[in-house]
């Protein structure tokens, strides 16, 4: 007798509708709080770069009986988050968040999702851009140190011959 649950009784469409949504909305307020603390956004961030208000995105992480956002906001919620609706309403992640979550860390994750609407050609762009500026904090690594151990006479002979 101890193992059984008890299921509240629901008699008529309105209870269930809001039996569903209480239970979709804790799920999406706690996945959003989840996704904020991961890539460490600030609602004042998310609200910028979702075009949803900090006051709505506050209600949905405030609130704990708050309804589900309309569509438009989730999506635009979770694109700024690179996860998909279905991640933030149920928690369950697909092949690709999977992924990206497993092997990206948050700064790649937004590099990711900024490089992905652009095209081939602008991507291929990007890949160059970044490659090169890769290619030159390298070498600034390996010319501080041999700077660093310069005389101060030998410094002031490198930046008269550097100009």
């Amino acid at each position: 007798m101890d193992n059984l649950i008890l299921y509240p009784t629901i008699n008529n469409v309105n209870e269930i509708i809001r039996f569903f949504d209480t239970i979709f909305s804790m799920s999406f307020r706690e996945n959003l709080k989840d996704e904020l603390e991961y890539t460490g956004m600030l609602v004042k961030e998310l609200a910028a770069a979702s075009g949803v208000s900090k006051k709505t995105l506050d209600k949905y992480l405030l609130t704990s009986r708050c309804c589900m956002p309309p569509a438009d906001k989730a999506a635009a919620i979770a694109r700024v988050l690179g996860v998909s609706v279905e991640y933030l309403v149920t928690g369950k992640k697909t092949r690709r968040e999977k992924v990206f979550q497993e092997f990206l860390s948050p700064e790649l994750r937004v590099i990711a999702d900024l490089v992905e609407p652009l095209s081939r050609e602008e991507r291929k762009i990007t890949v160059e851009v970044v490659t090169g500026l890769v290619k030159l904090l390298q070498n600034q690594k390996q010319v501080e140190p041999a700077v660093a151990a310069l005389t101060p006479l030998q410094r002031v002979f490198l930046q008269l011959f550097s100009k």
